[in-house]
């Protein structure tokens, strides 16, 4: 694993031990949880392509934007209405400059679901702040991370289990979640290759054709492009996950929409 990621992972310990008096404390359901999958089906059927649009301020050394909670508000407005599925918001404040207040502006702001993007590493966590869905990355819980899924589906998230390569994927395969994420980062190297999702995307439709199940593939990181795009969903992702394009973009409505629309 590569040092930063390290270093991001050490930070969010030391942050989840500082953690004493969580927000929730009771299971949380509502609608929009329930609705993401029909919601990306259905947008694919309309010939349009599912993105969960980022409200990002920066990457581990590169800051992006500030992004105060007014500002993530605004910006997941616009990509609503430009046909984004989903948002989903950085809550990692040490290297990425998130925060759970952003989440919370853009939740109470939106009316569709919205993906918490952290580094969730501790149960106490989803205790933290309400989202509809919630990111977990196999490589970082390793073993802890059936049970980890389990929590988050007991707590009325739906997870979202973000993988990098195949021994990744069989083991988010055995786990209860429906959206796999294939993030075409390297953990190791950090280098980015969207053959990542072409190499993955067969084994999940693979698996689901024989064991009968139905799971949402969601590429992750490297699309910048139109182009980038109609290949991930060539090889057989469902949805696009998209942060740092479409925040550097001048228009925000204009970058989201000209995604939704770039299998026209």
């Amino acid at each position: 694993m590569h040092s930063v990621i390290q270093e991001i992972v050490q930070a969010t310990v030391e942050r989840t031990a500082r953690m004493e008096y969580p927000k929730i404390r009771t299971p949380h359901s509502n609608s929009r949880t329930k609705s993401i999958i029909s919601d990306i089906r259905q947008k694919k059927a309309q010939g349009r392509v599912p993105v969960i649009a980022e409200v990002k301020p920066a990457s581990p050394g590169k800051k992006l934007r500030d992004i105060s909670p007014a500002d993530a508000s605004h910006i997941a407005s616009e990509m609503e209405k430009a046909g984004a599925v989903a948002i989903s918001v950085l809550t990692e404040p040490e290297f990425f400059h998130g925060s759970t207040g952003n989440l919370e502006a853009v939740r109470k702001n939106v009316s569709i679901p919205v993906l918490r993007k952290d580094f969730i590493i501790d149960k106490i966590q989803f205790d933290e702040v309400e989202s509809d869905l919630i990111l977990l990355i196999a490589g970082i819980l390793g073993s802890d991370l059936d049970e980890m899924v389990n929590i988050a589906i007991s707590k009325g998230f739906e997870p979202l289990v973000e993988t990098h390569n195949i021994r990744e994927l069989e083991e988010a395969l055995k786990t209860k979640a429906q959206l796999i994420g294939i993030n075409n980062r390297d953990l190791n190297t950090l280098e980015i290759n969207l053959n990542t999702t072409l190499e993955l995307a067969p084994v999940v439709r693979e698996h689901d054709k024989n064991n009968g199940s139905g799971h949402i593939i969601i590429s992750e990181s490297g699309i910048h492009s139109t182009d980038d795009i109609r290949k991930v969903i060539g090889a057989g992702a469902d949805a696009v996950l998209v942060g740092t394009s479409i925040i550097k973009s001048d228009d925000i409505y204009a970058k989201t929409k000209e995604f939704v629309d770039a299998l026209d």
